[in-house]
């Protein structure tokens, strides 16, 4: 057993951990390209993703509209709007008091199908489905964030530069959804010009979200400028936008991929159309 005199002078376990609350978020050293300030107050939740990939279709925006709450604009680029699947991992998740990691609780896969809203001026993410592989994490952001999360079961395998990722909703009463495919990236990291496709689908800074009585709220976030690369994909089935009446184009889809990206969260607010 070590004793206190093999530690080496100043170590202390407790303020060890004192230290990890009290520096900075690794996602909170670069701020200036953000559109907005930080939300006022501490952020609430920390986490990693990983091995993402955005895949884009272009759509007509009043094929949306039906499902997107009336007090929020769908945003478009070029005049047309865009709907997302982006499968990835989770990892690194953990409160803002408690910079620990929880086995099973603190990693796990998730797939979303998004689209673009903007509201008081501010852009951000509206998610039509997001399928998760932990049934803890669906209920908390279902009862916390108001989001439309579903258990999935999912797997992600990496082979040499390229991943296969699955997914297979099981959630309860839930409309069946599925995705299988295989994506790597296919060039050098860059950081999206303001004013391109790239950055006007990524660079997004809040997500809305709709609770059952249809009070609008918003979920800001924040993250260094996303680290993209070029990339391709192959998709063996992709149902996951099919329970929302959407269907996707057959061309091919705008893809980005990510490595890694750090991110914190800070608790979702109400908001009212001019907020």
């Amino acid at each position: 057993m070590r004793n206190n005199e093999d530690r080496p002078p100043g170590h202390s376990p407790k303020r060890q951990l004192s230290s990890r609350f009290r520096a900075p978020h690794p996602a909170l050293r670069t701020t200036d390209h953000r559109p907005w300030p930080l939300p006022p107050g501490p952020w609430l939740m920390a986490q990693t993703w990983y091995d993402l990939l955005f895949a884009h279709w272009p759509v007509p925006p009043e094929s949306l509209r039906p499902a997107i709450p009336d007090a929020l604009t769908i945003d478009t680029f070029d005049g047309r709007a865009w709907v997302g699947v982006v499968p990835f991992g989770m990892k690194g998740i953990h409160p803002r008091r408690l910079p620990l990691d929880v086995p099973w609780l603190s990693a796990f896969l998730e797939l979303n199908v998004r689209t673009y809203v903007t509201l008081g001026g501010r852009p951000g993410v509206f998610f039509y489905s997001l399928d998760a592989a932990n049934p803890l994490a669906v209920a908390a952001a279902r009862r916390w964030y108001h989001l439309p999360y579903f258990y999935a079961r999912m797997r992600l395998r990496r082979d040499g530069d390229a991943l296969d990722y699955s997914s297979r909703r099981v959630h309860p009463n839930a409309p069946p959804a599925a995705f299988r495919g295989r994506y790597r990236p296919t060039g050098e990291v860059f950081r999206s010009a303001p004013g391109s496709l790239e950055h006007w689908l990524t660079e997004r800074y809040c997500l809305y979200a709709v609770d059952r009585r249809g009070r609008v709220y918003r979920g800001e976030i924040h993250h260094a400028p996303w680290p993209l690369q070029p990339a391709e994909a192959e998709f063996r089935r992709n149902t996951m936008a099919r329970p929302h009446g959407i269907a996707l184009p057959g061309g091919p889809p705008v893809l980005q991929f990510a490595r890694r990206l750090d991110v914190v969260v800070w608790p979702a607010r109400r908001v009212t159309s001019d907020e």
